[in-house]
């Protein structure tokens, strides 16, 4: 799902605008938070492979791109929104909307920084922190900030679906266990 939100892009300067964020609220709301990580540690170490699935294609020399902390930050994204739910009982549509905003701001801080760092380091382009947070925090962070809420309202459905299909086959899986351990 990440690597299609890639593809769906508004390009902007130095930082598109893509949809992978939506993936990136649900596997953390919805896989947990080692689950959720692994899912994004996956998408970037295919990417880094070479397969083209990043918004400028693919390869180890992503890492240079100044936008690669934003994928850093999915994965720490993805694991805090999981860690925050795995905390809560029955979370509500409260606690995944405050779960996805923290996980917004751990993907922009990630973000904000490398894309500093590479800006002024290794792609020799001297920026200050008032371009570096124009250019990838304060153009897209409130559209961010509506796809966090919106997500949280679909992970608010999903949630319970999955807990239920999670129980029931747990209960599945018991009864064959204890089925097979009687007939030895």
């Amino acid at each position: 799902m990440t690597a299609i939100g890639a593809f769906i892009k508004i390009p902007l300067p130095i930082v598109p605008f893509t949809l992978q964020i939506i993936a990136v609220y649900l596997a953390g709301s919805l896989l947990g938070s080692k689950r959720g990580l692994l899912s994004q540690l996956v998408y970037v170490l295919v990417g880094l492979s070479g397969l083209p699935v990043f918004t400028q294609g693919g390869g180890f020399t992503y890492i240079l791109q100044p936008t690669f902390g934003y994928l850093i930050g999915f994965a720490a994204g993805a694991y805090t929104i999981g860690f925050i739910i795995e905390r809560v009982e029955q979370p509500t549509r409260k606690h995944f909307i405050i779960a996805n905003l923290i996980g917004t701001a751990v993907i922009y801080v990630f973000g904000v920084i490398y894309l500093y760092v590479a800006l002024n380091l290794w792609l020799d382009t001297p920026t200050d922190i008032s371009h570096v947070l124009a250019a990838g925090l304060f153009s897209t962070v409130g559209v961010d900030i509506a796809l966090a809420i919106f997500t949280s309202l679909l992970a608010t459905r999903i949630y319970p679906l999955l807990k239920t299909i999670h129980s029931t086959k747990r209960g599945v899986q018991n009864k064959l266990a204890n089925t097979s351990s009687r007939s030895f």
